[in-house]
C-alpha cells in the first residue's frame, strides 16, 4: 500500500512527498527503535525523521508514545533508549533517572573539552558503563555502555571506592585483584593509601596507564545519602593534562549530586592535585 505523506515545512507549507510508509503502527515504531543502534545513541527529532524516513509529524507523534510507555527517554539533547529497552539488552538497570540527570552534563563536559565523558556505577568488583558520549576519541577509548572494567584500576572506580568503607573495598575488590597494566595497583595497601589520596583531594581521582596503557582519566563520584552512587569522567590519552579538566569533572559531579540529591553536604574546598 503506498500513502502519500504530507508534512508542513518550518513555513507551514504543506509538502507532498511520496514514500511508502509501513502499514502499520508496530512496523512504525519498530522503526524508530532500531534507529538506536547503541545504548548510548542519541537523536533529535530530525534526525530521526530523515533515518527512518518517516515524516516528521509522524516520527514525532510516536516518539510521544514510546516516551511515555518508557522504551525511549527524552531531554534537551534528543531522544535516547528508555528504561524499557535498556533492560532488555541488560544494560540499563534501574539507572534512567540517573541517566538523565547526567545527559546535559556530559554533553557539556565533551562538548567544552573534546575529550570522552563517563557514566558508570559500581557492581561489585567491577565498573558498569551507563553512558559514553565523546566525539572522533570515543572510539579509540575501548568502554561501552553495558560494558565492565576493574574498580580498582580505573578513576571511576576509585572516586566511588574512596567513599566506601575500608572493609567493603576489601570485599568487592580483594577476591579479583589483578594486573592489567605494569602500572595497575595490585595490592590492597597501595589501593588504601590512594584511596586515603583521593578522599583528601576531595574526591578527585587519577588514573594514567592503569588499565589501558595509553588512557588516562579524571573522575569523581556522585553522592547519595547511603554513599557513592555513581561516577563522572573524562578520558584522554597518556598525553592528556588531566589536571587541566578535573576542576570541570569536580563541578559536573557537584552538580548531579545536588540536583539527586539535595541532602548531601559536600566539602566546598578547592581539590589539591598531588
Amino acid at each position: 500500500m503506498t500513502v502519500v505523506a504530507i508534512e508542513t515545512d518550518s513555513l507551514g507549507t504543506d509538502v507532498a512527498q511520496n514514500r511508502t510508509l509501513p502499514p502499520s503502527m508496530v512496523e512504525r515504531m519498530t522503526l524508530i527503535l532500531d534507529a538506536f543502534d547503541a545504548p548510548s545513541t542519541r537523536l533529535t527529532l530530525e534526525q530521526v525523521a530523515r533515518t527512518t524516513h518517516l515524516p516528521r509529524s509522524t516520527a514525532h507523534r510516536i516518539l510521544d508514545q514510546l516516551v511515555r510507555l518508557q522504551w525511549l527517554s527524552h531531554s534537551s539533547f534528543g531522544y535516547a533508549l528508555g528504561a524499557r529497552a535498556l533492560n532488555l539488552g541488560g544494560t540499563g538497570g534501574n539507572h534512567l533517572e540517573l541517566r538523565e540527570a547526567t545527559a546535559a552534563v556530559l554533553h557539556e563536559l565533551q562538548l567544552r573539552t573534546g575529550m570522552v565523558a563517563h557514566l558508570a556505577i559500581l557492581d561489585g568488583a567491577d565498573v558498569r558503563y551507563l553512558d559514553k558520549v565523546g566525539g572522533r576519541f570515543a572510539a579509540v577509548v575501548p568502554s561501552r555502555v553495558g560494558g565492565r572494567a576493574p574498580a580498582q584500576c580505573t578513576a571511576l572506580g576509585k572516586a566511588m571506592l574512596a567513599w566506601l568503607p575500608a572493609e567493603q573495598v576489601e570485599d568487592r575488590v580483594m577476591p579479583t585483584l589483578g594486573r592489567q597494566t605494569s602500572r595497575t595497583i595490585c595490592d590492597m595497601v597501595t589501593l588504601h593509601r590512594e584511596l586515603g589520596r583521593i578522599r583528601d583531594r576531595n574526591g578527585l581521582a587519577f588514573e594514567r596507564g592503569e588499565c589501558f596503557s595509553d588512557i588516562s582519566c579524571v573522575a569523581a563520584a556522585i553522592r547519595g545519602p547511603e554513599g557513592p552512587e555513581a561516577a563522572i569522567s573524562l578520558v584522554g590519552d597518556a598525553q592528556t593534562a588531566l589536571e587541566r579538566v578535573a576542576p570541570l569533572v569536580v563541578v559536573a559531579a557537584r552538580q548531579v549530586t545536588q540536583e539527586l540529591y539535595p541532602m548531601v553536604r559536600l566539602r566546598t574546598a578547592e581539590p589539591a592535585w598531588n
